[in-house]
């Protein structure tokens, strides 16, 4: 049987569970994940390998309309990968209507050649299978997609069917990536997106956008099975920098923590994390900035 790989790019609205999507596929947690819009502000690539495929996703920013240089290059990095790959995963979640944020994807999937699948995901929300029917329906009419996939991506339910239906639309091909390879991210972004991801569950609504994290050390003791790591976390106003520290320190030593024990998971190893707050006005405006946190506008 002939081996089979492609390009795949997961696209769709803020918050619809894209990363989550792609997490589950692959196996492990390559994307952070949060209930707050926008927390993917890169494309990131993940491999799936198997003895018939491999796999390589594109989890894109959510499309939305920008505010704000960064929201700019995040909407700009969405639409750049609906070009150059093999087939196209569109994610919506159990909204019963389809609003202006997915009506707008729709049309420009429109003018792709390129074979689009639909998720509708999150239906372990939904109360019934006539509920679900009635979605399939809606989407359906719209005349778009050529598989509709119903799934559950937090409980992985009918993932096998989706990445199936992606196996059965790629063309024979080599492997790109070594088989235990699940990411091209440098270990420095994934440090800095795990602690990014704990600042999003931890704080106010109106801090998580605004803020930034930047690896100023990550250097392995020779002595000791141990790596130092140095963050500084940059927001936009002082008030935030308040928010993040939080009442005698508190919150920002539960971000610490909670971040600290699922890097030592990631490298495999100890870790003494440091972590400092610093604001930086209107960063996301300021092209440099962007740039140094790894948030380059001009990527190919």
């Amino acid at each position: 049987m002939s081996y089979k790989s492609g390009f795949v790019s997961i696209i769709g609205r803020p918050n619809v569970g894209k990363s989550t999507l792609m997490n589950n596929i692959v196996g492990e947690k390559i994307a952070i994940m949060s209930d707050k819009p926008q927390t993917t502000r890169n494309t990131i690539q993940a491999v799936y390998t198997d003895e018939e495929a491999q796999i390589v996703f594109l989890d894109t920013p959510g499309i939305h309309k920008p505010k704000n240089k960064l929201g700019e290059m995040m909407v700009k990095s969405a639409e750049d990968a609906f070009r150059n790959v093999d087939c196209i995963i569109f994610v919506v979640d159990d909204s019963k209507k389809i609003g202006k944020g997915d009506s707008m994807i729709i049309e420009e999937l429109r003018k792709t050649k390129t074979p689009v699948f639909l998720v509708i995901n999150k239906i372990d929300k939904l109360e019934n299978k006539e509920e679900l029917f009635e979605l399939i329906q809606m989407y359906d009419e719209q005349g778009v997609f050529e598989e509709i996939i119903p799934t559950s991506a937090l409980k992985g339910s009918n993932i096998d069917e989706l990445v199936s239906v992606i196996k059965s639309k790629l063309s024979e091909g080599p492997k790109y990536f070594p088989d235990n390879m699940i990411t091209d991210q440098p270990e420095r972004i994934l440090v800095s997106e795990l602690i990014r991801e704990k600042i999003l569950l931890y704080t106010n609504d109106e801090v998580p956008h605004g803020v930034a994290v930047s690896i100023e050390k990550m250097k392995k003791r020779k002595d000791r099975d141990m790596i130092d790591i140095s963050a500084v976390i940059y927001c936009e106003r002082d008030s935030h920098k308040g928010i993040i520290i939080g009442k005698g320190g508190r919150k920002l030593k539960g971000v610490g923590k909670s971040a600290r024990e699922e890097i030592e998971f990631l490298l495999g190893s100890q870790v003494n994390l440091q972590l400092w707050v610093k604001v930086k006005e209107n960063w996301r405006n300021l092209p440099n900035y962007i740039n140094d946190f790894g948030l380059n506008e001009n990527r190919d």
